[in-house]
């Protein structure tokens, strides 16, 4: 007798609604191994290797502490996607952690990652990506950062009201938020338009930031001297060990990215194989150029001038070839920018779908678009409150923010898997983390790390965005009773 379920293969995209006889549209498997890598490196280079060097400069102080920042961010990253892949690829369902926190810890959690993702983390990780455009574009059209007005607003921290951030707005902003809106147009239309789009995306970045190696690598000695660059701190005591940390939450962001393949879970072909492969290729990958990057910048100009540079990569090429090519290397950091905010546009709104779907977010951005296969109304409300968080900050405070949000639960989510490793000994495991439980350990410890490190040397925005975090319980008090069968 044939069975009555409706099958599900790779390419469906339809399955059983809760009413007889429906059906309810899903996300289909359309993304195959060149999209997923490409998804993963795409992801991880775009604004954060061409803006996150002077940064890491200023912060550190000195070349080893950079490149010590450098090594233990591609280090953590690395066990962060060999713990994701067998998550991945034993549970490839669409939201990644909320899937994993669900079902390793229970409902309650799984929301709390979803609501925070798609409330403070993406909003903010998509909109420092803008910021970092549009500061690109500035190089090339010095009109665009030109201010309209400053906004001085006083927060609390830990010590008493302190004015930390004069939010400054540009005419750089109004623009951001015509990019994020272009991109989800492109995402809006189909799965495999945004992954092709990022397969092209990605050869462009990839190829723009070997330009920019090949010419600081094999440039002339420039022939004035400078000062030798500080290549130890002068101390080694508490506060070399907060530099190393404010360096090292300045790499990871530029590392971010590895993860977002596992938002699209339930849309990756064969995802027992591409899952260990694009993560843990894209992110050794990413973290060899990211080295070699690092170390053209500083061959060409003095560690100080990194420091304060805005546009780093357009300074070194700038330096060695001239203002036209640094025009033209400017113009493919733009087409790089763009395509980590398409595959932050595609995998960001996955998690919001799945809640909505769920019954436990806002009904509004739930649904898939009839004819595109995507889940239109989620990238329709993400894009909405990227646009608003693109309008309060900049770059560098928007990056901070992201990066606390988003490693605390990078750490529950690897966490789950060690509960899931006890809870479920028969869950068919394609992959199994190499090194457990040492390297998933590691990297749950670093996460802690990380987020009270960057909580006390930020408590102004870190508080805004915990409280953001917490004020999502109410909501799930609501949704989950009313989802309650009478």
């Amino acid at each position: 007798m044939p069975s009555s379920r409706i099958p599900a293969p790779e390419s469906a995209s339809e399955a059983t609604n809760t009413e007889p006889g429906s059906r309810r549209l899903e996300l289909v498997r359309g993304l195959g191994a060149w999209a997923s890598g490409a998804i993963v490196v795409g992801t991880m280079i775009g604004t954060g290797i061409f803006l996150k060097p002077a940064e890491m400069a200023r912060e550190g102080r000195s070349v080893s502490i950079v490149f010590a920042a450098w090594i233990v961010g591609g280090t953590l990253s690395l066990f962060g996607a060999l713990s994701f892949a067998e998550l991945g690829a034993a549970i490839p369902e669409a939201g990644a952690e909320y899937a994993y926190l669900r079902r390793g810890f229970g409902p309650a959690w799984g929301f709390l990652f979803g609501w925070t993702h798609s409330i403070v983390g993406r909003p903010s990780s998509l909109a420092s990506i803008a910021a970092g455009l549009m500061r690109f574009m500035s190089f090339l059209i010095p009109a665009v950062a030109a201010p309209i007005f400053t906004l001085h607003i006083a927060v609390p921290g830990l010590t008493g009201w302190i004015k930390p951030y004069d939010f400054v707005f540009t005419r750089a902003q109004p623009l951001a938020v015509g990019w994020l809106i272009l991109m989800t147009g492109i995402n809006y239309l189909g799965v495999k338009l945004g992954g092709a789009v990022q397969v092209f995306l990605t050869a462009i970045k990839i190829t723009s930031v070997a330009i920019v190696m090949g010419v600081a690598l094999f440039a002339r000695p420039d022939s004035a001297p400078h000062a030798a660059d500080p290549f130890w701190p002068s101390a080694f005591n508490g506060a070399t060990l907060g530099a190393f940390l404010a360096t090292l939450a300045a790499a990871l962001w530029a590392y971010d990215g590895w993860e977002d393949l596992n938002l699209v879970g339930s849309e990756v072909q064969n995802p027992q194989k591409n899952f260990p492969r694009a993560l843990v290729g894209g992110v050794s990958l990413v973290a060899l150029i990211y080295l070699l990057f690092s170390a053209a910048c500083l061959k060409v100009l003095p560690f100080e001038t990194v420091a304060t540079s805005s546009h780093i990569a357009s300074d070194v090429v700038q330096h060695v070839a001239g203002a036209s090519a640094a025009a033209w290397i400017t113009v493919a950091m733009v087409i790089s920018a763009l395509g980590s905010m398409n595959s932050s546009v595609l995998s960001g709104a996955r998690p919001t779908y799945a809640m909505a779907r769920d019954g436990i977010f806002f009904k509004i951005a739930d649904g898939v678009h009839p004819k595109y296969r995507t889940p239109g109304r989620a990238l329709i409300w993400q894009c909405v409150l990227t646009s608003l968080m693109a309008l309060t900050g900049t770059f560098e405070e928007l990056t901070n923010l992201f990066i606390f949000a988003a490693w605390i639960f990078y750490g529950l989510a690897v966490v789950a898997l060690f509960r899931l490793r006890r809870t479920e000994p028969d869950l068919p495991r394609p992959y199994r983390c190499w090194g457990y439980p040492w390297v998933p350990g590691i990297f749950v410890a670093a996460s802690l790390a990380l987020t009270v490190n960057i909580w006390l040397d930020r408590p102004g925005r870190s508080s805004i965005g915990l409280l953001l975090m917490l004020a999502g319980l109410p909501f799930y008090m609501y949704w989950s009773k009313k989802a309650q069968p009478e």
